[in-house]
């Protein structure tokens, strides 16, 4: 499927849910993806990348960033404490904060830098514990100690469980969301991406769609 297909399919999203046109952000999710393959997506026009691990998106963005103009670069993976300084100067907007630890760490290294990307808290809508992310019921309060140490909170991030009603999770996000004031919904992915701009999101994570199937190291 190509990047125009899928940008096809969320603007008929958008008009489903009586939503504006273009309210919804496409992250493309280039992680374990060959350069040639985000290369030839850069060059369709798509700026706004995600990736998983900081140590691959810095070996692999800085390059592309002296190439194309105006990169928008997502970090959607866990974050270490001790990898959060690389995350703050390499990435846009982080997907991940999920700790008071790293809350505070990020706090910290945005008055050290003059600069802290947006950021999305994650919630662990599904309760698995194999997951990331803040508990539902320690969301609010979660929010108000990130709001405390002024951090610039723009929404929310979940993964819903592979065996369950996305839809119920999405369901969730945003209504925590809305509680919070808070405008972000960072959900929907490949499978399931219509179904969460249903449902609210303003942004949404597609990767293999894009790109095809992810080149894994075999050997590793």
């Amino acid at each position: 499927m190509s990047l125009q297909d899928i940008k096809t399919r969320i603007a008929k999203a958008e008009t489903a849910a009586g939503r504006p046109a273009e309210s919804v952000t496409l992250i493309a999710v280039s992680k374990v993806q060959p350069n040639e393959r985000v290369a030839a997506v850069l060059e369709q026009g798509q700026r706004c990348f995600g990736e998983n691990r900081v140590q691959e998106a810095a070996g692999k963005w800085p390059d592309f960033a002296k190439e194309y103009d105006d990169i928008d670069l997502h970090l959607l993976g866990p974050l270490q404490t001790n990898k959060a300084r690389q995350a703050m100067e390499l990435f846009n907007a982080i997907h991940t904060l999920d700790r008071p630890k790293l809350a505070k760490s990020i706090a910290r290294l945005a008055q050290e830098l003059g600069h802290c990307p947006d950021l999305f808290i994650q919630v662990n809508t599904g309760a698995e514990p194999q997951k990331a992310g803040i508990l539902p019921e320690e969301a609010d309060g979660f929010v108000a100690e990130c709001r405390g140490l002024d951090l610039p909170v723009k929404g929310l991030m979940c993964i819903p469980p592979v065996d369950e009603a996305a839809a119920d999770h999405f369901t969730q996000l945003a209504e925590i969301a809305a509680r919070n004031g808070l405008a972000g919904l960072s959900m929907g992915m490949s499978g399931d991406f219509e179904q969460a701009i249903a449902h609210g999101a303003t942004h949404v994570r597609v990767g293999s769609a894009i790109f095809g199937a992810r080149a894994y190291d075999t050997q590793a």
